[in-house]
């Protein structure tokens, strides 16, 4: 198969890694130099490389924020059988233009990064394949997250941003709290460093992206969640309660079971 990656990013690059090997991949990026650690792949800076290619899939791994552009961008180049994929972890605006782009599409969320995932052993990791996607997408994908040992689910569009809205909304929203009370520590502690290394990784993500992700339509009744609970918190450490603290912590460990 010929697959077309859009942008030579973390994201990318990963999939152009796996990919090479069994089709013929091309990567295509508006910035050559990005293009300069990509290996066993076409690498095209000029969209006139793309017509001649004629990729029967196209992966569009432009930042969350140019997504749709990108997809504007290539669309003219593509022939007309090419399937359109995303992998992005926010999918605002894409139902409506894959209702209107003429192309099939498959959309994707690899539930991981390139942040804090280990790339070369994803067999503990998630990926959610969207429910309406066109039948051989969802099959190309399966196939290929299956090769990674990965766990997949099926969910609509829907499904998936009530699913981001608490599995990501969540720890982001509890990490931004932490780390906008911080102060130097001279001799922290496991658990600090711990929490600060999440911080500085949730940190170096893109701003647009964690917006994109915070203003998911989802995420202000996970945040009243957030409140609700440090609430009943400082009510239950102001009090000295100890029987109400037993009964909390015993409630957070059958949380986490």
């Amino acid at each position: 198969m010929k697959i077309l990656i859009i942008g030579a990013g973390k994201m990318g690059s990963f999939f152009c890694d796996i990919l090479s090997f069994n089709h013929d991949v091309a990567i295509y990026d508006t910035d050559p130099q990005r293009l300069r650690f990509t290996f066993n792949c076409r690498r095209f800076s000029a969209l006139e490389e793309i017509d001649e290619f004629a990729p029967d899939l196209v992966i569009n791994a432009a930042t969350v924020k140019y997504t749709i552009e990108a997809f504007r961008t290539v669309i003219p180049h593509l022939p007309s059988r090419c399937i359109l994929s995303d992998i992005a972890s926010v999918k605002t605006g894409l139902p409506e233009f894959y209702a209107e782009c003429g192309h099939p599409f498959v959309s994707t969320h690899p539930m991981f990064g390139p942040t804090f995932a280990s790339l070369s052993n994803l067999s503990n990791e998630n990926a959610i394949i969207i429910a309406e996607s066109d039948h051989l997408g969802k099959v190309f994908f399966k196939d290929l997250y299956n090769s990674l040992h990965l766990h997949i689910e099926e969910y609509t569009f829907t499904q998936h941003d009530e699913t981001i809205a608490y599995s990501l909304s969540i720890p982001f929203a509890s990490t931004l709290v932490f780390a906008s009370i911080m102060k130097h520590q001279d001799a922290p502690g496991t658990t600090f460093k711990r929490h600060m290394a999440i911080a500085h990784g949730l940190m170096s993500e893109d701003d647009f992206l964690l917006s994109e992700i915070l203003f998911n339509p989802n995420t202000p009744a996970q945040l009243e969640r957030i409140q609700q609970q440090l609430s009943e918190l400082q009510s239950i450490v102001n009090s000295h309660d100890s029987e109400a603290m037993k009964a909390y912590l015993a409630r957070v460990r059958e949380n986490l079971k």
